[in-house]
């Protein structure tokens, strides 16, 4: 193996100090952001069901449409969307802090192969 593949290996269970850590860290943060979105208040609305609380979440309107629904339909989207934005955004900080930031000239010249 040279040098570099072995620069290039990754293990997200054991993964290298410094930047891949903060990297690793960032993933499984959205990762859990997004499963509990996702699945928790799927999961909630299911344990409702036949309680008083679930009638609650069903009669409980937001812009005319059920809670539940609204919640599906449109804010987890939007909750995605924040996910992709968050993710990117700590991404390049942690780029900048470890100072590994591609540079103006490698970043140009790969757009102009597309010319």
């Amino acid at each position: 193996m040279n040098r570099e593949q072995k620069r290039y290996q990754v293990n997200l269970l054991h993964p290298k100090k410094g930047q891949m850590r903060d990297e690793v860290l960032v993933i499984l943060v959205v990762l859990v952001a997004w499963g509990v979105g996702t699945f928790g208040f799927q999961l909630l609305v299911a344990a409702c069901r036949g309680t008083g609380a679930g009638s609650l979440l069903t009669r409980l309107s937001f812009f005319n449409l059920p809670l539940h629904f609204w919640f599906t339909g449109q804010l987890l989207p939007l909750w995605f969307i924040g996910l992709c934005v968050a993710f990117n955004l700590y991404i390049d900080r942690i780029s900048e802090t470890h100072g590994r930031r591609i540079s103006e000239t490698h970043s140009r010249r790969r757009d102009r192969s597309y010319e």
